[in-house]
C-alpha cells in the first residue's frame, strides 16, 4: 500500500491508523533501507565547502525537495546581510500539543584536498568501505541502486558524517514515524544551516530575523559523534571557540643562513620560543588568568562525569600515544577546561623544497576552546597580554619602516569571529524526558556528558531565542570528520534514525 502525507492532516489520519502501529522504526529503515542509501548518496554527491556559494544553494535546494517529499513545507530563511547562506527550514504542528522540539543540523562542510584522500577516491563521489581502510577495510566501489545495504560497512565521502548525516537522519526519523502511524506528542520544527563550517557567522541574524518563528522548548543539536564505546550518547553542552592568528618578522627578504647567520634575527625560532612559553611540559597553559572564568561542574554534571567509560587506553593505542598531553587528567575531564591548541606552524619551506635561508616571518594559528565563564574576546586578550609580557610589540597589519626601526620583536595578531560555550542543566524535566526517549532504544545505559570537546555556536540559542540546547550525538567516533577520508558506520545512521524518531515521539 502507498500513501504520501502533508503536514497535519497526514499525521492525524495516520495516527488513527492501528494497522500500522505494529511496525517498529528498525523494522521500517530495515525495509527502506536501500531507497534511503539512494537518496543519501545523490546529497553527499552534491559538493558542500561552506565557501562553494553556488553549490551550498544547490543542498539547499535538495533539502529543500527531501522535506517536500515527507510532506514537510520547507522555506529558506535569510539573514540581513546581502547573499547569505540560507537556513532550511519547516515545521509540523501536532494536534494537542502543548511543547515544541525543534530539531538542527548543518548541510555545509569543511574544505578538501582531493590529493589526501585515499588514491582513487573522490571526497564528493562517495564509495562504500568494509571499515576503515587503515584497520584493514576495503574499498567496494560506488553504491548500485537497488544493491542490498550491509550495516557494517561505511559510506565514505565529504559530509557523510559531519554532518549530512544529521540532517538526513532527522528528516528519516520524522517520514517512518508518520508511515508507520507513531504519534507525537510536540509540534516538530526542522533547521538545517549552511555556514556552521564557518563559524556560523551570521545565524544570530536569522534568529533575530525570525525570532518568532524559531520559539521552541528545546532544540535538539545532531551533530558530532557518538562515545569511543559506542553506547547511545546525549551531550548537554558544547565548548566555544575562537582562532588567533600570529605572524612573526625577521628581515624583509630572505637570507643565506651561512652569510648572515648568528646575525639576523629568525622569526621562526622567535615563535617558537613564544609558542614554547604558553605551556609547561604538563599541558598547564602558563597565560595568566587563562582557567580563572571557569564555571566549576555542578554535582549533577560531576556525577555524570564520573561515570563516563573511560577509553582512555584503547584511544592511546589507536592513536599510537605514549601518554597524554596532562598525564593525571582524562580524556573526559580534559574537555572540561579551556585549550590552546597549535593549529599549525609555517615558515619557509622543508622536505624537497628546504634550502639554506633565514626566513622573513612565520605564522601560526592558535585554536582557543571554551567552557562555560569564559568569553571568547576575554580569552584572546589574555593570549595578546601573555605575548605582549614576552617583549614583543602587537600590531594588527603589516609592519611599516617606522615599524620594524622602532621595534625589535613585531608580532601581528588578529582575532577571529568566535563564539562562547554553552551547557544546558542537566536535571531539567525536558531533559530528562529526552534522556527517557533515547534510553527506551537500548538496553545498556546511556553515555551521559555534561559538554562535548568541539564547538557550535549552541549559545545563541539561548542568548536569542531563549531556548536551552542539548546535543544527540549519531555518528562513529572515528569518522574522520574535519579531514581527509571522512566516514560514517551505515548501522550507527540507521540507529541514528530510531534514536531521533525516539525523541519526536517521546512525552513531554
Amino acid at each position: 500500500m502507498k500513501f504520501s502525507i502533508t503536514g497535519t492532516l497526514g499525521l492525524l489520519f495516520l495516527c488513527l491508523a492501528p494497522s500500522l502501529q505494529a511496525q517498529t522504526i528498525p523494522a521500517y529503515v530495515g525495509k527502506n533501507d536501500r531507497r534511503i542509501m539512494e537518496e543519501y548518496i545523490r546529497f553527499l554527491s552534491i559538493p558542500n565547502v561552506s565557501s562553494d556559494t553556488l553549490n551550498i544553494r544547490k543542498n539547499a535546494a535538495f533539502i529543500q525537495e527531501m522535506m517536500s517529499s515527507r510532506g514537510i513545507k520547507a522555506e529558506l530563511l535569510n539573514g540581513t546581510t546581502p547573499g547569505v547562506t540560507p537556513a532550511v527550514f519547516g515545521e509540523i504542528k501536532t494536534p494537542g500539543a502543548t511543547k515544541t522540539i525543534g530539531f538542527y543540523a548543518h548541510y555545509d562542510g569543511q574544505p578538501v584536498n582531493p590529493k589526501q584522500w585515499y588514491a582513487g577516491v573522490e571526497p564528493f563521489k562517495p564509495v562504500l568501505i568494509t571499515a576503515p581502510l587503515e584497520s584493514g577495510g576495503k574499498i567496494m566501489g560506488p553504491y548500485k541502486p537497488g544493491e542490498a545495504v550491509n550495516p557494517e560497512w561505511r559510506i565514505l565521502g565529504r559530509g557523510s558524517a559531519d554532518d549530512k548525516a544529521g540532517v538526513m537522519a532527522i528528516l528519516n526519523a520524522y517520514e517512518a514515524l508518520a508511515k508507520t502511524g507513531k504519534r507525537l506528542n510536540a509540534n516538530i520544527k526542522f533547521l538545517f544551516e549552511g555556514e556552521e563550517e564557518l563559524g556560523s557567522i551570521h545565524l544570530d541574524e536569522i534568529f533575530r530575523q525570525h525570532k518568532a518563528k524559531l520559539q521552541a522548548d528545546l532544540w535538539i543539536i545532531i551533530d558530532a559523534p557518538r562515545h569511543v564505546s559506542g553506547r547511545k550518547t546525549i551531550v548537554y553542552g558544547v565548548r566555544g571557540d575562537v582562532n588567533m592568528h600570529l605572524t612573526v618578522y625577521g628581515a624583509k627578504r630572505p637570507l643565506h643562513s651561512g652569510n648572515y647567520g648568528n646575525w639576523s634575527p629568525n622569526p621562526a625560532l622567535k615563535l617558537a620560543q613564544l609558542l614554547a612559553s604558553m605551556k609547561d611540559d604538563k599541558g598547564q597553559v602558563l597565560v595568566k588568568g587563562f582557567y580563572d572564568d571557569v564555571t566549576p561542574l555542578t554535582a549533577t554534571e560531576q556525577k555524570a562525569l564520573s561515570q563516563i567509560p573511560d577509553q582512555d587506553a584503547q584511544l592511546k593505542k589507536e592513536l599510537g600515544i605514549h601518554f597524554p598531553e596532562r598525564p593525571n587528567q582524562s580524556l573526559a575531564e580534559g574537555i572540561m577546561q579551556p585549550t590552546l591548541n597549535i593549529n599549525g606552524l609555517q615558515s619557509a619551506n622543508v622536505g624537497p623544497m628546504a634550502s639554506n635561508v633565514i626566513p622573513t616571518k612565520a605564522d601560526a594559528v592558535l585554536d582557543l576552546r571554551l567552557v562555560k565563564g569564559n568569553d571568547y574576546r576575554r580569552q584572546a586578550e589574555k593570549v595578546i597580554s601573555h605575548i605582549k609580557s614576552q617583549g614583543f610589540q602587537v600590531i594588527d597589519r603589516e609592519p611599516t619602516e617606522e615599524d620594524r626601526r622602532q621595534y625589535p620583536n613585531l608580532i601581528k595578531v588578529t582575532v577571529e569571529h568566535g563564539y562562547n560555550a554553552q551547557r544546558t542543566p542537566m536535571d531539567l524535566p525536558i531533559a530528562r524526558s529526552i534522556q527517557a526517549a533515547v534510553q527506551s532504544t537500548v538496553k545498556e545505559p546511556l553515555v551521559l556528558i555534561p559538554s562535548m570537546g568541539g564547538s557550535l555556536p549552541l549559545y545563541l540559542f539561548e542568548e536569542i531565542l531563549g531556548t536551552k540546547v542539548i546535543t544527540v550525538p549519531i555518528v562513529n567516533y572515528d569518522n574522520n570528520q574535519h579531514a581527509e577520508n571522512e566516514n560514517v558506520r551505515i548501522q550507527y545512521l540507521w540507529e541514528g534514525i530510531e534514536t531521533i524518531a525516539a525523541i519526536m515521539g517521546a512525552r513531554f
